[in-house]
Order: C-alpha cells, then sequence, then structure tokens
C-alpha cells in the first residue's frame, strides 16, 4: 500500500473487513516502472495513463496449489486459477523520480476450498515494462503472510505465449512439489530454454549456449579477425550466452558485432542486465565512453618523449597529491585539450572532481618499496595474483610442452645460480624441506611469444626460484628469461638466467628481469586467473541453472545471488574488453593473441581443482592432512591469500553443508532428482562442452559431491574473484610495479641502448614497459574494474530478508554470516600482526582482499556474491 495516501489505505481496510468470510486476500505489490540510468522515462509514464485510461491494465491470478483445475486436460493437472484482480491506482501513485520502488494494492478474490496460493500469474498491458520485485498477500486464510520474491521484468503480453507466473518462497525439490504446481514449473523452464533459433530480443528470457565466434570482425579486414574459440578441439572453451545475431557477411562462421556506440544493448537474459542503479555508476559511462572517446583524443598529447615517462616522478604526475609538479606533466597537457566535462564523463562514475587517479595503495606509505625483492616475492603470496605460485619439487625446473614440436625446453638455472642463496642447504635438502617455490610462466608463454613478438610487445617466457626464509619470507634466487630458437621452435629455447644485483648495470638488469615476470604474471593473472578461471567459467553454470533447475528448487535458491550481472559483465567485455582491438589487446603483452592463448590453457582446466584446498594441493603448496581445520596444512604458514582463503572456504562449505541436508537426507535424493542430474549434465556436455569427459567431474551422485560442487562453485564466483579483482588498481594501478606490456628485450652489450642502462636505469626500465598512452588506459581500466558498485550485496547477505519461507535456511544462513564477522575480525587480528612478515610487507600494505566486508568505491577489500564487475 501507499503510505503516503492514508486515505485509500482506510478504504481497502474498510473493503478487507467487510468480507469477514476470508475471500478477500489483500496483497502489496512492489515494482519499478521503466527508468532510463535512474530517471524516469516520460514518454512511457504518458503512454501508460492512456493505457490506463483505456482500461488496459496489470493482471494478477492467483494459482492454488492444492486445488486442480477441472477444465485443463487430465495429462497436465494444473492448479486452479483465482479470478483475476487489477493493481489500483497506477495512474495516482507517484513513481519516485529516481529509479526507485513504488507499492501498489491489490485485492484478491479467494475462497479456502482453493487452498494455498503456491503461484501466481501476471499480465502486463501497459505500453512499457515494469520491473516486479515482490507481491506479498496478507492473511491468506488458513495460513496467514505468504510472499513471492519476483525480481523480474514483465514486458507487454505480447511478448509472451503465456502471462508469467511467479512462485511462493518456498523452496521444493521435483519430486516434492506440490502436483497442481507441476505443470507451471516445468513449463516455465521450458520458457527459459527457448527454441535454440532465431535472434533474441531485449524482452527475451532465453538462456542459452554459443561458442566465442563474436570476438572478431571480419567485415573490418583481416586485421580483425581472430580464432574461433569453443568449436574445435584444438581451441576449447567454456560457453557463453546466445545472442542469435545475424552471421558476418564476410564470414558465416561468424557471429556479427554490434555497434560500439550501441554496446550496452548487446544481448542478455533481461533479467540478468545491470539495475538502473549500477547502470548509471558504471557502465553508461565507463565501459561505453571510454573506449570509444579515450583513446583517440589521448594520442597526441604527450611530453616531450612521446610515449614514454621520463621518470618514476613523471609517472606519479598521474595521481592525486602531485599537482606541485611542473604544468607541463602529462595530464595538464590532457587538461589542456579535452573539456573537463567530458573528462568527467569518461573516466568518472562517483562525482570526484578531481582527473588525477587515486594514489594506489601500493605507493601510498613508500614510494619505492615496491622495488624490492621482498615486495617482489611477497605480492606472489598476497598481492593480486597470489593463485600461480607453487612448490618446486625437481631441480632444474622441467616443461612439460611437446619435445617433439618445441625441443628442449628444461631450464638451463643451474646450481651455481642459486646456491649462495640456500642458507647453508644443498638443492635436495632445501627441496625435502620445502623451501624452494617456483613461479613458472613459462610452458603457458613459450608456444605463443614468436608470435607475440612479432608484434609491437617483446617479451620473455620467465621462471622465477624462491627460496623460503626462516622468517616466513620469500626471497628470489634466479629469474630465467627465455626465448624461441631463431632457427625454430624444435630447436629448443635459447634462455639466458638473471641473480640479484645491488648495484652497477647488473642490479639494472636484474630490476628488468623482474619486471619481465611482472608483465607475464600481469598477462596470466587477467587472461587465465581472472577472465578465465572465474568470467568465463563460471557463465556455463549461470545457463544450465535457468535452464535446468526451477526457482523453486533449493539450489537455485541457493546459487543464484552468486550469478547476479555476470552474464552482462561478460558479454560488455566481448564487446568492448576482451574483442578484436579491444581494450585487453591494446594493454596487456599478449595482444591480439590474449583469447587465443587462453583458450590452450583451458585445455588444462579441471573443476574440481577450481575447489581451494585441492588447488594447493595441486601446486604443493599445501598437503593433505587429517588433522587439520581444513584437511590441509599449508607448507608456507604466512601465505595470506591461503590462509584467509581456507577460512573463507570453510565457511561457505559449511553453509552450503547445512543447507544441502535440510533437503536431501540420503545420495539416493540427489541421485533421483530430476531436475538437478539435468543440469549437471548440461553443464558437463553442453556449458562445459569441450571438457565433458567424466574423469573431469565429479558424477553428482552423492550428498558429498553435491555439497563440494557448490561450495566450488559460490567460491569461484565470490571469493577467488575478489582476491584476483579488487586489487587491480591498488597493487596495478601504479605501472611500474605491475607493467602489462614490455616494449623491448634487454639490449645488447655494446649497444647505445645498453650504455642508457648504466647512465639513466629510471629511463632505460620505464622505456622498456608500458607507455605513456597505455599507462593511462590501463590505469582507467583497473580502475573501474576495481570499483564496487552502490549496489553491490556481499558474501552472507542477501537483497531481499524473504529469499526463502524455509525457517531453518534461514538460520542457517545467519551463522553463516555471522562467522563471515568473525573471520574479518581474525584477519584484521593477523594483518595486526608484526610476525607475520608477509601480511602487509615493504610497501605497509595489509592484505585485506579477502575481507567480506566492503563500502562502496575503491576500497581494496570486499567479497561480493557475485562476478558483478
Amino acid at each position: 500500500m501507499d503510505d503516503r495516501n492514508p486515505s485509500k489505505k482506510s478504504k481497502y481496510d474498510e473493503e478487507m473487513s467487510s468480507n469477514g468470510d476470508g475471500c478477500k486476500i489483500r496483497g502489496v505489490v512492489v515494482l519499478m516502472k521503466k527508468n532510463v540510468l535512474g530517471i524516469n522515462n516520460l514518454v512511457a509514464s504518458v503512454v501508460d495513463r492512456y493505457d490506463e485510461i483505456l482500461g488496459r491494465k496489470v493482471a494478477l491470478q492467483l494459482v492454488s496449489s492444492t486445488a486442480v483445475d477441472q477444465h485443463s486436460a487430465p495429462e497436465i493437472y494444473r492448479g486452479k486459477l483465482g479470478k483475476k484482480a487489477y493493481l489500483e491506482d497506477w495512474i495516482t501513485t507517484i513513481a519516485p523520480l529516481t529509479a526507485g520502488a513504488t507499492t501498489y494494492n491489490v485485492i484478491f478474490e479467494w475462497s479456502k476450498e482453493m487452498g494455498f496460493p503456491g503461484a501466481f500469474t501476471i499480465a502486463n498491458f501497459h505500453h512499457s515494462e515494469f520491473y516486479l520485485k515482490t507481491l506479498t498477500l496478507e492473511d491468506v486464510p488458513g495460513h496467514g503472510r505468504v510472499h513471492f520474491l519476483c525480481n523480474s521484468w514483465i514486458y507487454h503480453a505480447e511478448h509472451y505465449n503465456k502471462d508469467r507466473v511467479f512462485f511462493a518462497n518456498q523452496p521444493y525439490l521435483p519430486s516434492q512439489t506440490p502436483p497442481p504446481l507441476r505443470a507451471y514449473r516445468e513449463e516455465e523452464l521450458e520458457n527459459l530454454r527457448g527454441t535454440g533459433t532465431g535472434k533474441l530480443e531485449e524482452w527475451d528470457r532465453v538462456y542459452d549456449y554459443d561458442i566465442y565466434h563474436d570476438l572478431g570482425d571480419p567485415d573490418k579486414g583481416p586485421e580483425h579477425v581472430r580464432q574461433i574459440l569453443g568449436a574445435s578441439t584444438e581451441f576449447p572453451y567454456p560457453r557463453r550466452g546466445r545472442t542469435g545475431r545475424p552471421v558476418a557477411s564476410s564470414d558465416p562462421r561468424n557471429e556479427s558485432r554490434i555497434p560500439l556506440y550501441n554496446s550496452l544493448s548487446i544481448y542478455v537474459p533481461r533479467d540478468e542486465r545491470f539495475s538502473h542503479l549500477k547502470m548509471s555508476d558504471f557502465v553508461a559511462y565507463a565501459l561505453k565512453s571510454i573506449f570509444q572517446f579515450l583513446a583517440p583524443e589521448f594520442k597526441d598529447l604527450f611530453d616531450k618523449t612521446p610515449d614514454e615517462f621520463d621518470s618514476f616522478d613523471d609517472v606519479l604526475q598521474l595521481y592525486e597529491g602531485r599537482n606541485e609538479v611542473s604544468n607541463g606533466s602529462l595530464l595538464e597537457k590532457i587538461r589542456a585539450h579535452i573539456p573537463m566535462e567530458m573528462i568527467k564523463e569518461l573516466l568518472r562514475s562517483d562525482g570526484e572532481r578531481s582527473f588525477n587517479f587515486p594514489l594506489p595503495q601500493v605507493i601510498k606509505e613508500d614510494k619505492d618499496a615496491w622495488r624490492t625483492d621482498e615486495e617482489f616475492a611477497r605480492e606472489m603470496l598476497a598481492g593480486i595474483n597470489p593463485v600461480v605460485i607453487r612448490r618446486l619439487q625437481e631441480f632444474p625446473p622441467a616443461s612439460k610442452l611437446d619435445p617433439e614440436l618445441y625441443g628442449k625446453q628444461s631450464s638451463k638455472i643451474s646450481e651455481e645460480h642459486i646456491i649462495s642463496g640456500l642458507e647453508g642447504l644443498t638443492i635436495t635438502e632445501a627441496i625435502q624441506n620445502n623451501k624452494l617455490f617456483i613461479l613458472d610462466h613459462h610452458d603457458s608463454l613459450m608456444p605463443y611469444l614468436r608470435k607475440i613478438n612479432t608484434t609491437a610487445a617483446k617479451t620473455y617466457a620467465t621462471r622465477t626460484i624462491l627460496f623460503l626464509k626462516g622468517d616466513g619470507t620469500l626471497k628470489p634466487l634466479a629469474i630465467e628469461l627465455s626465448l624461441p630458437h631463431p632457427e625454430g621452435d624444435h630447436h629448443g629455447a635459447v634462455s639466458s638466467v638473471c641473480t640479484p644485483a645491488e648495484d652497477g648495470v647488473e642490479a639494472t638488469i636484474w630490476q628488468l628481469a623482474k619486471a619481465y615476470v611482472a608483465i607475464d604474471d600481469s598477462g596470466y593473472h587477467q587472461l587465465i586467473c581472472h577472465w578465465l578461471n572465474t568470467h568465463a567459467s563460471i557463465e556455463p553454470f549461470i545457463i544450465a541453472t535457468n535452464r535446468q533447475l526451477s526457482v523453486l528448487h533449493p539450489i537455485h535458491k541457493l546459487l543464484q545471488p552468486h550469478f547476479k550481472d555476470t552474464m552482462n559483465i561478460n558479454a560488455l567485455a566481448r564487446q568492448t574488453l576482451i574483442n578484436a582491438g579491444g581494450f585487453l589487446e591494446i594493454t596487456v603483452f599478449p595482444g591480439k593473441y590474449s583469447l587465443e592463448m587462453s583458450s590452450t590453457i583451458y585445455k588444462n582446466w579441471v573443476f574440481p581443482e577450481q575447489a581451494l584446498p585441492a588447488d594447493l594441493v595441486k601446486r604443493g603448496v599445501a598437503i593433505e592432512d587429517s588433522s587439520s581445520p581444513h584437511g590441509v596444512r599449508l607448507l608456507i604458514e604466512d601465505y595470506p591469500y591461503a590462509v584467509d582463503g581456507l577460512e573463507i572456504w570453510a565457511a561457505i562449505k559449511t553453509w552450503v553443508q547445512d543447507y544441502c541436508t535440510l533437503y536431501y537426507k540420503n545420495d539416493e535424493m540427489v541421485q533421483e532428482d530430476v531436475e538437478l542430474q539435468a543440469w549437471w549434465t548440461e553443464i558437463r556436455e553442453k556449458g562445459h562442452g569441450d571438457k565433458k569427459d567424466e574423469h573431469w567431474w565429479p558424477k553428482m551422485q552423492s550428498l558429498r559431491e553435491l555439497i563440494e560442487s557448490c561450495t566450488t562453485i559460490i567460491w569461484v564466483a565470490s571469493a577467488l574473484h575478489a582476491a584476483v579483482n579488487f586489487g587491480q588498481y591498488p597493487y596495478g594501478g601504479y605501472l611500474p610495479n605491475r607493467p602489462s606490456t614490455s616494449r623491448r628485450l634487454i639490449p645488447e652489450i655494446g649497444t647505445p641502448e645498453y650504455e642508457e642502462l648504466k647512465l639513466n636505469p629510471e629511463k632505460a626500465y620505464l622505456k622498456t614497459i608500458t607507455s605513456q598512452m597505455q599507462s593511462v588506459l590501463g590505469i582507467s581500466l583497473v580502475e573501474i574494474l576495481s570499483r564496487h558498485s552502490s549496489d553491490e550485496v556481499y558474501l552472507g547477505q542477501r537483497d531481499s530478508p524473504d529469499w526463502t519461507a524455509d525457517t531453518e535456511a534461514q538460520k542457517a544462513f545467519e551463522r553463516f554470516g555471522n562467522r563471515l564477522t568473525e573471520i574479518e575480525q581474525l584477519i584484521i587480528d593477523m594483518n595486526n600482526d608484526g610476525r607475520l612478515k608477509n601480511r602487509s610487507g615493504p610497501v605497509k600494505m595489509p592484505y585485506t582482499l579477502l575481507y567480506p566486508s566492503s563500502e562502496i568505491g575503491l576500497t581494496g577489500r570486499g567479497i561480493p556474491n557475485s562476478i558483478s564487475m
């Protein structure tokens, strides 16, 4: 009801009280009328008022979950429909000027014989769509309050073959569904699956699969052609959501692309699109505008050395608090050429007036500490990509590349290179005592390095060996830089080994070697650890869940919050970030080979290994230990990502176990759940169809497998993504610390470039790594991607307290939230423990990426429920 109109309220109270037979039920509907970026669409409002005058309304009918419609076909067995009811006062109820909810009343005629209203249908006869949030029935005879959580866009009825249906928030397994609701449950899933054909329109609600044949744009010419992913065993890939767009005119194997200016209209199922609030916070200005305008406007605006920073202080001019620097700085020149209003629209979505970037955390306390060996190593355990380092178990490190194709690729690092750093141990003793670790970016890059180095990028495949010191920190011992053999891949690698140095040109070369490692790690992080292992790998689970698990299914209710906004952000990424010529190709060293390279690495993707304990054991940084609270024991005790992550993992698993055991009492119930089995089969055979061999997947024949699988899905979509995403700006916003590409190899002795290494190490370093242009673009991108929107919902939270009518499930979820609060305090305490040197490191930057909670904006903390950015 609308509390702003007390006379109407009393009218409804009088009408209800006059029906003591209980045959009328008052309902309260909460919805949002159509808005565009938070502002009411005036045209739609006027047309809707005209529609209402003509008698076109919003019609609702309750559906009984106990009484059967005698007129339905015997084989269908449908619940009996109540009399149609209409929303009251559509015209006179004033909608808010911003994107907010409005409350309406509706009165249903009902009788006790109709029993429990387990669903309702709704038909919209207005010109424009609206967003239906909830329907709440007050005082249902014999049942009390009944709540329907809808959260769906309702378009004009002409767009649907049947009226939209919504179910009360009581979950049911398929076999336990009240018989009168089963036909509605099955029909709704059929609607969501669609027909598999045709172009999908904005009002469609179809979830379907497709391959990645929309990255290139062959109609623009050969330079815009990209490898199709997911169409062959050579280039496997997770499936993405189908759009049904026409094929490209020049190559029918590819899907046509939509114009950049129309990027926001790329199809995803309507309920998967960003909310108005998030749209206004982020997408309209950031992803759409920055790529369209920023690059061409900035190209000719750089200082006296085109595309170069001249010193680290020159880089610092990009950030807030550095405005005292000369008016000849890069940003002063940008300001002089681009109107401030455009700048604010392009780069800011939070009302900030300054064009300078925020100061990244990694240089807030000490602008030079990022250069230290200790910080270089620490970030492998507590940085933006702490998920690659592994224990070294053989020396020298071996390669798994096919020797028939790539020749000898074993490491050239010798005992002589590292023995002085082993604190008196032999190499064998160091390996046996779990003291040696490696950051290995050799095998993943070498097959593509020859191609990459024919472009503007010039880099190496790297191996970095580290020693675990007595104080728990890591010390880099050697870095191997490898290139393909000039006479052909089958001749093996050409490698050089760099070791730590503090003085002279050797110190400069050592800093450059660390930069090449950071470049490799940055590209691997963006393409594999971030994009492939979270964004891309989760999308098939979202599609399958909506196609095969009814909203009534308890597992759908468990997982749905962890899928919010993911299909939308992925679709926008395909349109502007990972596409041919997109942001990623411009700013990350593999360039046009980026997604193709990620496809070759997907060949090694195995679902159970995405679980945190399994991943840690596979990398050798933990061993199985039944006496440990988490079932594994870390071999690097002060490993912030793993320590915090295991606490979060355990909390998620306990919550999932508490929840699942409410509905599944034994393994047989899992096996006999037809929707669950169809869901799991479709994930394997369609969603990850290139990885459908059974040995890569749990069989989903036991409650244990269900709990482990759901825990893994939630972990990947929430905590893992948070760990590899929201630190991008705090660590990588300062490009010298995390350069994303390099433009030259280490100069040869005797060249002018080599002499520059001696005379001006800073300039030589900056001329090697990311250019000015790439830096501004890259910093802009990671700032946007590292921000929390104002409508973020975090792990342990739900966007509605009425997400389920099951009180035991609500109690279990409350325990989960309380445990996360305890974990956050535990992390704070560990960060304040000076004995744990890897928690903050030389840069004095506490590890906060797995704090469960956060505020709005650029915080470097917080675990959203889903991959929403």
